[in-house]
């Protein structure tokens, strides 16, 4: 199942395996493969995606993110927190404007923290409850930190509940 922006979609993007023939629209292959044919791979004109593991960075893909559609950031395991740091960075440091997805092993409660720092869609198992998943995106109803996502902060709240006023001088 794919949910993107809150929504379950169908995925307009076919994963390939390293060494398969590329079908025609839009693909997802892994870094490997990227780093090997970037060149025909982005010469293509068709949307293009790079799946990446936990320990891979996504300042790998240099420059070439700028032509990516989709950047899959894959989870081995929920308790392992690098795609959490991965899709700040990609929307922070790297300016990356295209969908960021987070594959693996994601668990519900996860969802909103992901969705704050940067992700946009995610892979979940089809057994997961669509309302239970859109529900996902709902778990935090106020923030303590300033992030991606421009949510206002409790302080923000606070300020602009209580805004400071000045004595007049007498």
């Amino acid at each position: 199942m794919l949910v993107k922006n809150g929504k379950i979609v169908e995925d307009a993007f076919t994963a390939v395996a390293d060494g398969d023939p590329l079908p025609d629209g839009a693909v997802l292959v892994s870094l490997k493969r990227f780093q090997a044919e970037s060149p025909a791979l982005l010469a293509r004109g068709a949307p293009l995606g790079v799946r990446l593991e936990s320990a891979d960075t996504p300042e790998i893909l240099g420059e070439d993110l700028r032509s990516l559609a989709l950047v899959v950031l894959h989870v081995n395991h929920f308790r392992d927190g690098r795609a959490f740091s991965w899709a700040r960075l990609l929307r922070t440091r790297l300016g990356y404007r295209g969908e960021v997805r987070i594959s693996g092993h994601v668990l519900l409660d996860q969802i909103a923290f992901y969705a704050r720092v940067g992700a946009d869609a995610f892979e979940l198992p089809l057994n997961q409850p669509a309302e239970a998943v859109r529900a996902a995106f709902t778990e935090i109803s106020n923030v303590y930190q300033p992030s991606v996502d421009g949510r206002p902060t409790i302080r923000d709240l606070r300020a602009a509940r209580f805004p400071k006023t000045t004595l007049a001088p007498s």
